[in-house]
């Protein structure tokens, strides 16, 4: 069986921050991941999707956190095909980027110098063993069929030797009819399907389908399930408590994935107030062993 991580997609969101989550005396930046990490043992970094890292941060992020924990960072928008504001980028590399009217494929050496800038900053998170995975999140505007697969070989390419987690916005990518071939495809690439859960009524929702495409990782991420995903503010598209039946439904799931995969992170999205840190605490409670979670239960109530 292997190893389940279970954490949230976020430890700085100000909406945890503001919650009184974070006790007294440790709500600066160190008391803040110091007191995460040892509640949780994963947590994504969201900051680099918007942001190139630094090596900085990563070297204090190391520092902070125990030999056990791990970080799973988001790639970079313009890594991953979303559109990406000069503002967003290095103060040198921006006149290139507005050039090119925010298209970084029209510059090939302005892409390379980002990719190795992105690699370089996680180097120090690598060199701890606290780096988990690099999440690549693909815009809904990348759909199956032959270009996205080969976009999707050629940012394996550059991304040779670091652990992929792959998430797919555009729902084909796991409907009945293409699973096979997209579980073939990230199988090849070595790259962990990521498995997602959201609310399902709408044209854009994504199957909560749970293939392990790689022996290293698998990775789920809960988004909540409200309907204004899509369309509402990023409080309304997030905004979800889950019960314990939602988290139940997905707990058969995660222990099959653990069957094939040395390590499964369980992260949750559901950034509002402190809904993603109660879920996570729910799921690591319904995940553990009786003997375990009847101590803590008993802790609880102490």
């Amino acid at each position: 069986m292997g190893k389940i991580r279970i954490g949230t997609c976020s430890w700085t969101d100000k909406a945890l921050v503001s919650s009184g989550w974070y006790p007294a005396g440790r709500r600066d930046a160190e008391g803040r991941l110091r007191h995460y990490a040892g509640q949780f043992s994963v947590v994504e970094v969201d900051a680099t999707y918007y942001g190139l890292p630094s090596v900085r941060n990563s070297l204090l992020w190391a520092d902070r956190t125990p030999e056990d924990f791990r970080f799973d960072v988001k790639a970079f928008s313009l890594l991953t095909g979303h559109p990406t504001r000069p503002s967003a980028m290095p103060a040198d590399l921006r006149p290139a980027l507005a050039r090119h009217r925010d298209r970084a494929e029209a510059d090939p050496g302005l892409l390379d110098e980002v990719w190795t800038r992105f690699g370089a900053a996680l180097e120090p998170l690598r060199g701890a063993g606290r780096l988990g995975t690099v999440l690549f999140q693909f815009p809904r505007q990348l759909a199956p069929g032959r270009p996205a697969a080969a976009f999707l070989r050629r940012c394996r390419e550059r991304a040779a030797g670091w652990p992929m987690a792959v998430e797919f916005r555009h729902p084909d990518w796991w409907r009945e009819d293409h699973i096979a071939a997209t579980t073939a495809l990230l199988t090849e690439l070595d790259a962990a399907a990521v498995a997602v859960d959201m609310v399902q009524t709408l044209p854009v929702s994504v199957p909560p389908v749970a293939p392990v495409t790689s022996p290293q990782f698998a990775v789920v991420r809960f988004h909540g399930r409200n309907s204004a995903w899509g369309t509402g503010t990023k409080e309304e598209r997030f905004r979800h408590s889950y019960t314990r039946e939602e988290l139940s439904e997905w707990t058969p799931r995660i222990r099959a994935m653990a069957e094939q995969a040395r390590e499964v992170h369980v992260l949750f999205n559901n950034c509002c107030a402190d809904a993603s840190v109660r879920a996570a605490q729910s799921m690591r409670h319904l995940l553990a062993p009786p003997e375990q979670a009847m101590a803590e239960a008993e802790d609880g109530q102490g």
